[in-house]
């Protein structure tokens, strides 16, 4: 049993007792913890970061010694998928558990679907909240909560402090009403002034409270500090959108301009490149639709995103530096929990190609870690194997405080996996993409650890419809691949056309028509 827990069950039988008695105050109270007896949890979410961006995973340039320590001071998960490669849909499978097969949160100006207030409620922040947590989101969001005519209104109204901006937020943060009372305009920089303001209110904070904007001023309370916290720092970067502007201000700091630039010839490109053919035919995807800042074919252009890309990615890393520094200097770090995650990789070459949605490795795996001051001495630096979702996280986290998990979750804790307790787990991990604007095509996948099938739609048929349904009524794929993923990690050599492989082939079209029908109940 974990340390925290003892409070829980006593604070659940209490609950249960106000229920027969119909006393809602003596539920409020009962949900009310001692703050020393539940763990703090800060869950920072990057942006478009793959999981080789690392340099525990490998990458060549990018120093992250503060995001490795993480990693061994916890546990790394090596096989971690997004299962909806996109912003949007992969921030509401994170606040709902669920696979969009089942929450229907594609893109709002596609899909025209909403996370609902019933859904928001069963989140794993607002979880945290009905047990009594003083809740923060801070930073870039990208999910429709309640109508679109209300503007994430139930949203701002019910985390404790909500400093958020829709969309994309650049590099240069003061360009937005909402961060006007920042000090500091590069992004990182200023979204980690915000989580200080959050995590210590004090005199030297007042002026973050004192000078915010009218549009973010009713959700920024001050943190009630016998509560514990539950901080959702949301990051904008490395995505292409927000290091335009790197280092353009005088302000911005020095590294943003000129960190790695003595060692860009160290910065690795695909085998082949640039001159590698899409494998894809022109019926699912044509590579001059793709957004200008995800296209990949010129050299000089790549290599320079590759740059800056490594900047951010260093610069998240000092910034979760800091925070474990404040947090020990608060005297909480040994009762704070922090999950690193990203929401979802990016193609930068790899296939011909760039951008997201496609359900390549390069797309779909991100560096995941779980930190917690109660693990024991045998988990930390632990690495799992397993096949885990994004959609797993918020059960773990509501696991690890204590909080039951809410039976709309799809996803599943992985306390089992990090204790080494014997579990049935997924032996496959299904992806998808709905998103069918900007030239992306409609597409299916299952991934085992020996091999991944993918299935695409005709582009033509489906520009800017949302057909969560249609492959469950029987569609037919419009091309197929299948990798053995054992032998050809880089999904190189598609064996779909091989009749020697016909067998394998129609297990997995079998499997994956199984798990669209599944998923979606």
């Amino acid at each position: 049993m974990h340390k925290q827990l003892l409070p829980i069950i006593v604070s659940f039988a209490v609950i249960s007792f106000a229920l027969l008695t119909g006393s809602l105050h003596a539920v409020e109270q009962a949900l009310a913890p001692v703050a020393s007896t539940r763990p703090n949890v800060i869950f920072i979410k990057t942006d478009d970061q793959r999981l080789d961006s690392l340099s525990m995973t490998g990458h060549p340039v990018t120093q992250t010694p503060n995001i490795d320590q993480l990693a061994a001071d916890g546990v790394f998960f090596s096989h971690a998928f997004i299962t909806s490669p996109i912003c949007g849909p992969s921030r509401a499978n994170f606040f709902t558990g669920q696979w969009e097969r089942k929450n229907r949160q594609g893109f709002y100006h596609v899909s025209k679907n909403h996370i609902s207030h019933e859904l928001f409620d069963n989140s794993w922040i607002m979880q945290l909240k009905a047990a009594g947590y003083f809740t923060g989101y801070i930073g870039k969001h990208h999910a429709t909560i309640g109508p679109a005519k209300e503007r994430n209104a139930y949203m701002k109204e019910n985390i404790d402090f909500c400093y958020m901006k829709g969309g994309h937020l650049g590099f240069d943060l003061l360009k937005w009403n909402e961060f006007k009372n920042l000090r500091h305009s590069s992004q990182i920089e200023g979204l980690y002034e915000a989580t200080e303001a959050f995590m210590r209110p004090g005199k030297d904070t007042d002026y973050f409270f004192n000078n915010a904007h009218q549009s973010v001023s009713d959700f920024l309370h001050k943190r009630d500090q016998s509560k514990p916290f539950a901080l959702s720092l949301n990051l904008n970067l490395p995505h292409a959108s927000s290091i335009g502007g790197m280092g353009a201000k005088d302000t911005d700091p020095e590294m943003y301009r000129t960190l790695y630039n003595n060692v860009q010839d160290d910065f690795v490109f695909p085998d082949g490149y640039p001159n590698i053919k899409v494998p894809l035919p022109e019926q699912v995807f044509r590579q001059d639709e793709l957004m200008g800042y995800y296209r990949t074919t010129n050299p000089a252009a790549l290599l320079n995103k590759k740059t800056k890309m490594a900047r951010a990615v260093t610069a998240i890393d000092m910034m979760l530096g800091k925070l474990r520094m404040q947090l020990d200097k608060m005297g909480i770090a040994d009762n704070t929990i922090i999950v690193f995650a990203s929401d979802h990789g990016l193609l930068l070459g790899e296939h011909g190609l760039g951008g997201k949605t496609f359900l390549y490795d390069e797309c779909v795996r991100i560096p995941m870690i779980i930190y917690s001051p109660y693990f024991s001495g045998q988990q930390r630096g632990m690495t799992v194997d397993e096949l885990v979702a994004g959609q797993d996280l918020p059960a773990t986290i509501l696991e690890l405080c204590g909080v039951p998990v809410p039976d709309t979750y799809q996803g599943q804790s992985m306390m089992p996996l990090i204790e080494g307790k014997p579990v049935q787990w997924r032996q496959e991990v299904f992806c998808e993409n709905l998103f069918t604007d900007q030239g992306y095509p409609r597409m299916e996948a299952v991934r085992s650890n020996e091999w991944k099938y993918i299935r695409y739609f005709s582009k033509e048929n489906d520009r800017m419809k949302y057909l969560p349904d249609a492959s469950i009524q029987g569609e037919q794929p419009v091309f197929e691949e299948l990798f053995n993923i054992a032998n050809d990690p880089q999904e190189q050599i598609n064996l779909a056309s091989n009749p020697e492989y016909d067998e394998v082939l129609a297990r997995y079209r079998y499997r994956c028509q199984e798990l669209v029908t599944e998923l979606a109940k």
